[in-house]
């Protein structure tokens, strides 16, 4: 028996629960875990089903699509074994990257990470230390689409599902966003909107703030308005220095990121709108 993960996303209606248990049955299936939401502004359902079958992947895939036919549904399936695979893109910070490495080789985040992207060469020695694939991709206002496109003949040559911009301090082009919709993943800290630009940290303690945080979002190409993914969020004090703010920052940008990065690797995030649908373990 295979463990295999299958989400769907349709317009709600009755009998969806029971057409896919029904589906699953017929071919000796047996449901290990599901979730379902039924968004009430889209009034999109939507469901991950983790289940064990004694088939191939293409033989399942032919048979729900089938049974599921009436619903016009948008399904994934793949075996819960096969991890997805990311190209991770980085500037010069290389906490969230470094943090990413570990938690991959210790097998407490179930994606492949196979190239680092980066418009500079420091984090070179990083990936070579953890044996992943480094690719040197300058990038200029006169060299943007050269850049780019070099991006997606990285995608297409490691076969990568997915993109982690682990701050990656450049701004897609709107193409790109559109290309990869819900296949970008990016971290920023939560000042934003009210601290955008350089040196929010600073701009923060200026004001006094008294919590900090980060959010993880998909990439759109409205900037930094995507849907949202995770978020985390720290009380401070008047005592922390800004030096303070910015190191606590790192910490939690880089564990928002990695728990979306996991959220998005198990296929438990799913978009309705502006919005997400998480499915929790």
């Amino acid at each position: 028996m295979t463990d295999l993960v299958v989400t769907l996303q349709c317009p709600d209606r009755p009998g969806i629960v029971r057409a896919l248990s029904a589906s699953i049955f017929a071919i000796g299936g047996n449901i290990l875990e599901n979730d379902q939401f039924t968004d009430p502004t889209t009034e999109l359902f939507c469901m991950r089903t983790r289940f064990e079958a004694d088939a191939t992947v293409a033989e399942i895939e032919q048979h729900l699509a089938s049974d599921l036919a009436e619903f016009g549904p948008t399904l994934t399936l793949r075996p819960d074994a096969q991890h997805r695979r990311a190209i991770v893109m980085v500037s010069q910070f290389d906490h969230c990257l470094v943090d990413l490495l570990y938690r991959r080789e210790r097998g407490d985040l179930p994606l492949d990470i196979v190239a680092v992207v980066s418009n500079h060469e420091v984090c070179a020695d990083v990936a070579a230390h953890h044996g992943v694939p480094f690719h040197y991709v300058p990038v200029s206002a006169q060299t943007k689409t050269v850049a780019e496109d070099q991006v997606r003949e990285l995608m297409a040559a490691h076969d990568a599902d997915l993109i982690i911009l682990a701050r990656y301090m450049q701004i897609l082009s709107p193409e790109m966003c559109a290309q990869f919709a819900g296949r970008i993943i990016n971290i920023h800290h939560s000042f934003l909107p009210g601290f955008t630009g350089a040196r929010p940290y600073h701009r923060a303690y200026d004001r006094g703030v008294k919590l900090i945080g980060a959010t993880a979002h998909f990439v759109t190409a409205e900037l930094d308005e995507g849907p949202i993914i995770e978020q985390d969020v720290e009380r401070v004090t008047h005592a922390r220095r800004v030096e303070d703010l910015v190191a606590l920052g790192r910490d939690i940008e880089r564990t928002v990121l990695a728990r979306a990065a996991r959220l998005v690797a198990e296929d438990r995030v799913m978009i309705v709108g502006r919005r997400t649908v998480v499915f929790r373990q």
